[in-house]
Order: C-alpha cells, then sequence, then structure tokens
C-alpha cells in the first residue's frame, strides 16, 4: 500500500472515529465498507477491529467514569458464546445477505412488545444481543445499527450510552481480531505502519468528538442517533438488495445484448 493511501485512511479514520466518539456509533460502519473495497476481507477485518479497538478503547478510557459494567459483562458473555459456536465452522460470509441482515435487524428490535423493550440492564436481553451482535460482527466486520438500537432503549444518558457501548464495542472488535487474525484458514497479516496510523487516527478522531459531546443534551442525542440509525439501515438494506440482484440482473442484460 502506497504512503498516498496510507495517508488518505488515515484521515479517513480520523474522521470516522470522530463521528463514532459523537454518536457511540456509525463511524466504524463507514470505515468498513470502505475497506472492504480496498483489499480482502480478512485483511479488512483485522485492520477494521485494530482500528476499532483503538478508537473504542480510548473513547471508554476517556468517559471511563460513565461505564455501566453490568451490561458490559452481559454482553460479554453472549460474545464469548457467540465466537465459540463461529469457530466451529470458520465460516467467512456471503456479503450481500449480511448486509440484508444488517439493514433489518434494527427495524426488528423496534417492534419488539413494550414489555421486552431492548434494555442493557436486563441479564437475558444483554447476552441475547451479545450473541446475535457477536455473530453480526463475524459476519459483517460491525454489529450494525441493532446494537446502536439496544443501548437507546435503556435508562442511559448520552456519556452513560457512549462510554458502556464503547467497551461493548472493545470486546467485539478484539474477538473480531482472534477470529479472522488466528482462527479461520485464511487468518489475515497486516502491515505495522498502517497499523500504527491507524491507532493514532482512531485515538485522535474521539478526542476530538469529546467537547461537542458535552454541549450536546439527551434528546439532542437521542433524536440524531435514531437518524443516523434510520438512515444506515436504509442504506444496507439497499446495498444488499442490489448486490444480491445484481448478478443475475447484468447477466440477463447481456443475454440481451447478444441476441
Amino acid at each position: 500500500m502506497t504512503s498516498i493511501m496510507i495517508a488518505a485512511l488515515g484521515l479517513l479514520m480520523v474522521a470516522t472515529a470522530f463521528l463514532s466518539g459523537l454518536f457511540g456509533m456509525a463511524g466504524g460502519l463507514i470505515l468498513i465498507g470502505v475497506l472492504l473495497a480496498l483489499m480482502p476481507l480478512p485483511t479488512a477485518m483485522v485492520l477494521h477491529a485494530i482500528t476499532q479497538m483503538a478508537s473504542n478503547g480510548w473513547r471508554a478510557l476517556l468517559w471511563r467514569a460513565h461505564i455501566r459494567w453490568r451490561p458490559v459483562a452481559n454482553y460479554m458473555v453472549g460474545a464469548a458464546t457467540a465466537l465459540a459456536a463461529w469457530s466451529l465452522t470458520r465460516y467467512v460470509p456471503d456479503k450481500p445477505m449480511a448486509l440484508l441482515l444488517l439493514g433489518i435487524t434494527p427495524f426488528m428490535a423496534r417492534l419488539l412488545p413494550a414489555n421486552i423493550k431492548p434494555d442493557p440492564d436486563r441479564l437475558w436481553q444483554g447476552t441475547a444481543y451479545g450473541t446475535i451482535c457477536m455473530g453480526l460482527m463475524l459476519m459483517t466486520g460491525v454489529s450494525g445499527p441493532l446494537l446502536d438500537t439496544f443501548f437507546l432503549g435503556g435508562d442511559f444518558g448520552r456519556r452513560e450510552k457512549v462510554a458502556t457501548k464503547a467497551m461493548c464495542q472493545l470486546v467485539s472488535h478484539f474477538t473480531k481480531l482472534v477470529y479472522f487474525g488466528g482462527i479461520i484458514d485464511q487468518a489475515a497479516s497486516l502491515d505495522p505502519v498502517l497499523a500504527g496510523v491507524a491507532i493514532a487516527a482512531s485515538m485522535l478522531g474521539t478526542t476530538l468528538a469529546r467537547r461537542i459531546l458535552e454541549a450536546m443534551t439527551d434528546q439532542q442525542f437521542v433524536a440524531w442517533s435514531n437518524k443516523l440509525i434510520t438512515t444506515i439501515a436504509c442504506y444496507y438494506m439497499a446495498y444488499g438488495g442490489w448486490l444480491l440482484v445484481r448478478t443475475p440482473v447484468l447477466a440477463a442484460f447481456d443475454k440481451g445484448g447478444l441476441q
């Protein structure tokens, strides 16, 4: 990878870490799409894991006083369950269906009956969401808007949401690094220079977002977070749907052109 490309990726990582530092979401979703377009899937997953571990780990450290540890512990049980299950098959995912699943899951969460609305403090919900989100992480590189919807459902302030989710994401991306960097048959390696740039850029973007998050109200945070979740979910459904039908549609056009 050229120095120009490394520098461009560094700037992108600063921007996506800033977005994640502000809302605790969205930045990683944007970054994984770019990385998948530039490099093989296992390499993209490993680089994304390192970047997001730095971003979420630094964010968790900055907001450590606001972390709610019970939801984190519940989530870790689910993540460990998912890793154990996926390690038995060493599955490397099909992209279109994974993207469709990422887009659909937030809307499914919103349709749950009121008595089982997302609540990060409940043991069974934290474990169930941890298992599902970790499964999505290993299929697509991100746990998607589902985890964001889960944390918006609890009685958390914006700082607690960002801090607690950052800790859960740190666990998720470390698990992803272990899976794609060592467990699967096509395990990836990574340029140490690029890894260093990713870590520094992620920490910088996260730090820059802190003052703006402090200035927001909880109401503004929830309103903008819900808009981001809906927009990203719709994009993934549209993109995944297009990838699913692209091959037969293009084949049909080619066949028509030959006749």
